[in-house]
C-alpha cells in the first residue's frame, strides 16, 4: 500500500509539472487565415429611433435602436453621441459591435475613435468567430481589434441555458490578457486554469493560438501513463512548423524500466506528390531470444517511409518501407500490431481500361517462426493488363502479362515470364438469360534454382528451364427471375458454369510460391481458377453451379442467399486435402446476408463438408442497435489443413458494446475470445465525454497475448482534449 500510495504520489506530481510546462509553452510560426482589410474611407450610416444634432459642438445624438455601419463594421446600442469634429463615438446600453472578421462584442459601455477602430470598452464580451468567450471588466481596442483585456477570462465551452451565470466546464482567469493580431496569439498573464470556476493551475504566462490560426510550432499535448512492459513512460512532442508544404515532430518517450526512446516523424507535400518518413530509436536491455536480459545494451528502433509522386497523367511512382530492427520491438512500444512488414516500391500507369506496373517487395517476418534466409525478395514483377474495346456484337479481347523473379539467400529461387491472352463473348438473351462465353491461353516459362517437387524428397533439389502452355475455355449462364409482390420485388437466380482444360498442366519444376494459401467461397466458386496466383493452375473438367435467392423491399430492406458446389470429373484434383475442392463434389459453399433495417444486420459464409454437412469454415457477423446501444458479433471457425499450414483449428468470438448514452456521454465494452485454446484474447472497457471544449476518453485494456519479451498487460489510458490548449494523455 505504502509504495502504491508513493508511485500516486509521484505520478500526481509529475503530471502537475508536465500539465504547467503545456500551459506555459510558446509557440511560433504560425500560419493564420487570411482577414479581409477595413476601408477608413468608407461612409458612416447612421440610424436610430431619435436623431438630433448639435451643430455647434458638431455632435449627433442617437436614441432608440441605433445603428451605425462603416463598410463591414457594425454598432448597435441603445443611446450613441457622435462627435464628428474629434472622430469620437461613446455607445451605452446594451451595445453590441459586429466585426469583418466574424467576432461579436457586447459590452455596457463603449468609446471608440478613429472609425470605430480605437476605444476603451467597459464590461466587455467577446464572441470570437469559432464562438470561444473573453469577458473582462474593461479593455482597450487598438487598430481595428480588441487588443487588451484587464481582469478577464477566457473559454470555448457554451455557458449553461438555465443559469447562464454559472462558471463554464472549464475557463482561464487572468489578470491581463493580451491578443496580438499580427502574432495571431492570445496570451495571458498571471493565469489560473479552472474547472467548473474552481482554480486547479496557476501559470505566471500561457499563449495560444487565436482561432484564425491552422497551425503552429510548440509543444504538444504530453501523454503520461503507466504499462506493464514498460513501467511508468512520458511523451513530450514537439512539432515544428517549418514551412507551409513541410514539418515535423520530435515525440521522445521516457520510460521507467527501458529508458529513453527518440521518436520522430517528417512531411513534405510537393506539386506533384508528397512524402512522409518516421521512426525510433531506442538503447535497450539486451535479450536473449526476446526473453531474458543478458547483462548488456541493443540498440532498437524500426522506420517506416511513404512516397508517392504523379510523374504524368499517365505514369506515378511510390515507395513504402517498415522495417524494425528485431520481431517484438513495435508491439512492445505499442506502435504497430503487425506480424509481416511489407517494403514495396513501384511504378504504375493508368490509360483506358489498360494498366501497367512494376514492382518491388521486401519482406520482415516477425512471428518466432519465421527465417530472414528464406523470406524471399521479389525484384523485380512486371504485370501489363490490357482490355480490348468490344467489336459490334459485344465480344473483346484482353492479354495479361507477367514476368517475376524471386530469390532467397537460402532456399529455392524462382524466375517467371507469363502471358495469357483470352477472349470474352457476353450474350443475353431475348427470353432474359445470361450467357458469357470466355477463353484463353495461359503460357509460361520458367527458370528454377534449388526448386522442391511437391510430395517429392526436399532433398532432391531440381535445376533448369520448364514451361507450359494451358488452355482454356468456360461458359457461364445465369437466368436471373425477378417480379414484384406488393413492395418486395423476388429474385430467384441459377447459376451455371462449365471450365475445360487439359488434365494437369502443373509440372514439377515449378515451385508453388503465389498459389499456396486461399480459401474456397463464394466469392470463387465461378470463376476460372480458383488459386490466387499464376503458379498453379486448375486443370480438367468441371462444373459449377449454384443458386441465388433474394428479397429488396421498397423500405430498404434486402435479403439474400447463395448456395453452391464444384464438380469435377476427374478425383485428380491440384488442390491439398482439407481444401474442400480435393474430391469430385466439392464441399457446399453458401452465404446468407440479412438487412432487415438500418439498425439490424446479420452476414452469415460457411463451408460444409459434402458427406457430412459438418462445418469446415464458417464466419458470422451480427449488428444491432441504433447509436444509443449498439452491439456487434463477430464469430469464425476454421478448421486447420494443408492450405492454411500456419495455424491449426481456429475458433473465436468477439463481441463490442457501443452507447451514446446522452448527446456527450458514450461507453464502450470488447472481448475477444479464443475457443480453441479456451483462453480469453483480451477485452476492454471505455468511456468517453465529447462537447464544444472538451473532449475526454478513458479506457482499459486487458491482453493476455505472450510472446517473447511481450508479456500479458494492462493498459490505462486517459486523454483530455482541450479546445485551443490541445490535449493531456494518462
Amino acid at each position: 500500500m505504502a509504495d502504491n500510495m508513493r508511485w500516486l504520489g509521484q505520478t500526481g506530481w509529475m503530471t502537475c509539472c508536465l500539465l504547467g510546462l503545456f500551459l506555459a509553452s510558446p509557440s511560433h510560426g504560425a500560419e493564420p487565415a487570411p482577414v479581409a482589410a477595413h476601408n477608413k474611407e468608407a461612409p458612416i450610416l447612421l440610424r436610430a429611433d431619435e436623431i438630433r444634432r448639435d451643430k455647434e459642438r458638431d455632435t449627433i445624438f442617437a436614441r432608440g435602436h441605433v445603428e451605425i455601419t462603416q463598410g463591414p463594421r457594425l454598432l448597435l446600442a441603445d443611446t450613441v453621441t457622435y462627435n464628428q469634429r474629434a472622430d469620437l463615438v461613446t455607445a451605452s446600453g446594451n451595445v453590441i459591435l459586429m466585426e469583418p472578421t466574424g467576432e461579436v462584442a457586447f459590452a455596457d459601455h463603449m468609446t471608440l475613435t478613429d472609425n470605430m477602430r480605437e476605444g476603451i470598452v467597459r464590461r466587455l464580451r467577446v464572441l470570437l468567430e469559432d464562438d470561444s468567450k473573453l469577458a473582462a471588466v474593461s479593455g482597450i481596442r487598438k487598430n481595428g481589434v480588441f487588443a487588451e483585456f484587464h481582469k478577464a477570462v477566457f473559454s470555448p465551452c457554451n455557458l449553461c441555458k438555465k443559469d447562464p451565470t454559472r462558471a463554464p466546464l472549464w475557463q482561464l482567469r487572468a489578470w491581463r490578457i493580451v491578443h496580438d493580431r499580427e502574432a495571431h496569439e492570445i496570451e495571458y498573464k498571471d493565469a489560473f486554469f479552472e474547472f467548473y470556476g474552481i482554480p486547479i493551475a496557476y501559470t505566471p504566462y500561457l499563449s495560444h493560438p487565436d482561432p484564425t490560426v491552422k497551425r503552429r510550432s510548440g509543444i504538444l499535448s504530453p501523454t503520461i501513463g503507466s504499462t506493464t512492459d514498460l513501467g511508468f513512460r512520458t511523451q513530450i512532442p514537439y512539432y515544428f512548423n517549418i514551412a507551409p508544404d513541410k514539418d515535423a515532430t520530435f515525440a521522445p518517450i521516457f520510460t521507467a524500466q527501458e529508458g529513453f526512446v527518440a521518436v520522430g516523424e517528417y512531411r513534405q507535400r510537393f506539386k506533384n506528390g508528397e512524402f512522409q518518413i518516421a521512426g525510433s530509436l531506442t538503447e535497450a536491455d539486451e535479450r536473449l531470444n526476446g526473453l531474458a536480459t543478458s547483462g548488456g545494451k541493443e540498440i532498437r528502433g524500426h522506420v517506416k517511409g511513404r512516397a508517392r509522386f504523379d510523374l504524368d497523367p499517365t505514369w506515378r511512382t511510390g515507395l513504402d518501407v517498415f522495417r524494425s530492427t528485431d520481431d517484438t520491438y513495435l508491439r512492445r512500444y505499442d506502435f504497430e500490431n503487425e506480424n509481416t512488414l511489407t517494403s514495396h516500391a513501384f511504378l504504375e500507369g493508368f490509360r483506358g481500361r489498360n494498366y501497367a506496373t512494376v514492382n518491388g517487395y521486401l519482406f520482415q517476418g516477425l512471428r518466432q517462426t519465421d527465417d530472414s534466409d528464406t523470406t524471399p525478395l521479389i525484384l523485380p514483377m512486371i504485370d501489363y493488363n490490357y482490355i480490348g474495346e468490344p467489336d459490334r456484337n459485344g465480344a473483346r479481347w484482353s492479354l495479361d502479362a507477367n514476368l517475376l523473379s524471386l530469390s532467397r539467400t537460402e532456399g529455392p529461387d524462382s524466375h517467371r515470364l507469363s502471358f495469357k491472352p483470352g477472349w470474352q463473348f457476353p450474350y443475353q438473351a431475348p427470353e432474359g438469360y445470361v450467357t458469357t462465353v470466355s477463353a484463353s491461353l495461359q503460357m509460361d516459362g520458367y527458370l528454377a534454382n534449388d526448386s522442391t517437387a511437391s510430395g517429392a524428397d526436399p532433398n532432391v533439389k531440381r535445376d533448369g528451364f520448364t514451361g507450359r502452355a494451358f488452355p482454356q475455355v468456360m461458359v457461364d449462364w445465369r437466368y436471373p427471375f425477378v417480379r414484384q409482390e406488393g413492395r418486395v420485388h423476388q429474385l430467384i437466380e441459377p447459376v451455371v458454369s462449365i471450365a475445360i482444360a487439359p488434365n494437369g498442366g502443373n509440372p514439377s519444376k515449378i515451385s508453388n510460391e503465389d498459389s499456396q494459401n486461399f480459401e474456397f467461397d463464394t466469392t470463387n466458386l465461378m470463376a476460372a481458377s480458383r488459386f490466387t496466383g499464376l503458379d498453379r493452375v486448375e486443370g480438367g473438367q468441371r462444373l459449377n453451379y449454384g443458386l441465388k435467392m433474394g428479397l429488396l423491399g421498397a423500405g430498404g430492406g434486402n435479403a439474400s442467399i447463395f448456395f453452391g458446389q464444384s464438380y469435377r470429373l476427374r478425383k485428380n484434383s491440384p488442390f491439398a486435402d482439407g481444401s474442400g475442392l480435393e474430391d469430385t463434389f466439392s464441399d457446399y459453399v453458401g452465404e446468407v446476408e440479412i438487412t432487415p433495417a438500418e439498425n439490424l444486420s446479420m452476414l452469415y459464409r460457411t463451408r460444409l463438408d459434402t458427406d457430412s454437412f459438418s462445418a469446415e469454415q464458417s464466419e458470422f457477423e451480427f449488428g444491432i442497435g441504433p447509436a444509443a446501444i449498439h452491439l456487434d458479433v463477430n464469430y469464425f471457425f476454421i478448421r486447420g489443413s494443408a492450405t492454411n499450414p500456419e495455424f491449426g483449428d481456429r475458433e473465436e468470438l468477439t463481441t463490442s458494446l457501443r452507447s451514446q448514452i446522452t448527446k456527450n456521454w458514450s461507453f464502450r465494452a470488447s472481448n475477444r475470445r479464443d475457443f480453441e485454446n479456451d483462453n480469453t484474447i483480451n477485452w476492454g472497457l471505455g468511456l468517453g465525454y465529447v462537447d464544444e471544449c472538451l473532449d475526454l476518453q478513458f479506457s482499459f485494456i486487458r491482453s493476455f497475448t505472450q510472446d517473447r519479451d511481450i508479456k500479458p498487460a494492462n493498459t490505462f489510458l486517459l486523454r483530455i482534449v482541450l479546445k485551443h490548449l490541445g490535449e493531456v494523455g494518462i
